[in-house]
Order: C-alpha cells, then structure tokens, then sequence
C-alpha cells in the first residue's frame, strides 16, 4: 500500500498533468492551486461582480450527478492557456460526491466575443476521494454557442464575463483505472482574466 506522501504525491502530479492538457502551463498550475479561486477574482465576494455566476451540469458514469451551482454556491477562475490559443475555466464547488472542480479548456481565443461550435477539453477531479478524469484533449466535449463581454471595474487588468452552453459525445476517463464520466451536458457563466502583456 502506498504511503500517504506517495498518495499525496501522485495524485499531485496527475493534477498538473491534467491542467496542463486544459492547456495550462505548470507556474500557472502552481498558482492556480496555492490561492483560492475567490481571491484571485474580483474583490466582490463573488464569482462575477453582477452575481449571476452559475455552472449546470449532468455527469454520468461511475458517478451520476446533476449539479447546479449559483455564484454563491462556487468559487471560479479563468485564464488565457500560455500559447494564446484559448481559455482555461475553472469551478470549485461542492456535491454529495464532496468538493468537485471542473476545468473547461476552450479553444476559442481569448479575445473572442462569441463563437459556434468550440472544441473544448474537460477535467473533472472530486478532491475529496482523489479522483481526476479528463477527456484528454478536445474532440469529444462541443460548446455550442460561447458570449463573452467585457466587466467594468473589476479590479487589476481586463475581465471577462464567459458564457457557454455545450455537451460530450465521449466519456472523459479517469487517469488511474478504466472508470469513465460523461458530461452529456453543460452551461456555465464565468470569469477568465484576460492577460494583459
């Protein structure tokens, strides 16, 4: 049996090799993990200033849920993906499952106001029990139709409010057995920091 630091430890790795398939450099997964999603938001309290934050989604597999978190139900995050190529968004929040967070790598860029039909990677890790699945890359998970908008006065650098509605078509697959989650389908409204240099 492992230990518990070798546990630790490995789970840890997986986590960063799963955010870096979203599409996220390794500072920027350091830095995403050592500070709370609320405090590198908007100074609020909430998710997005006007708080209408919101994430739905139905999971299906191994673990079958519907969740349907508010602003004030969930912590999120957003970040360009260091090539410019296109966003990462993140949502913490907790289920019976315990605390879930789902990671949404778009491919539109993140200058992008609104796009049809957008590749998108998704990794969904339930903390508590230390299990991670990722679809490992973008062609089974679509976002039909994504709006973005810039926020006003939203603290240091460009804000943007991201809005998406998509499905999978394939299950994502956990990374330490042949266990798999579907996201038949989900819509969410976000923030990602737009980088400003």
């Amino acid at each position: 049996m492992k230990s518990d630091a070798g546990r630790a430890l490995f789970f840890t790795v997986l986590y960063l090799l799963a955010l870096g398939g979203a599409g996220v450099g390794i500072d920027q997964t350091r830095r995403a993990k050592s500070i709370p999603a609320a405090d590198r938001t908007v100074s609020s309290g909430h998710c997005i200033p006007s708080a209408d934050a919101y994430l739905r989604a139905r999971l299906r597999g191994e673990s079958d849920l519907d969740l349907n978190w508010s602003d004030a139900d969930m912590q999120c995050d957003g970040d360009p993906r260091p090539d410019g190529s296109g966003e990462r968004v993140t949502f913490i929040g907790h289920a019976p499952a315990g605390m879930i967070r789902l990671v949404f790598g778009v491919t539109a860029a993140p200058t992008t106001m609104f796009a049809r039909n957008v590749p998108t990677n998704v990794t969904v890790i339930f903390e508590d029990q230390q299990k991670l699945y990722s679809t490992a890359g973008d062609s089974k998970c679509t976002i039909d139709e994504l709006k973005a908008r810039s926020i006003p006065d939203a603290g240091i650098g460009r804000w943007l409010r991201i809005e998406a509605r998509g499905y999978c078509t394939g299950p994502a697959t956990i990374i330490t057995g042949s266990d798999s989650l579907l996201l038949d389908r989900f819509d969410f409204a976000g923030i990602v920091h737009e980088d400003t240099h």
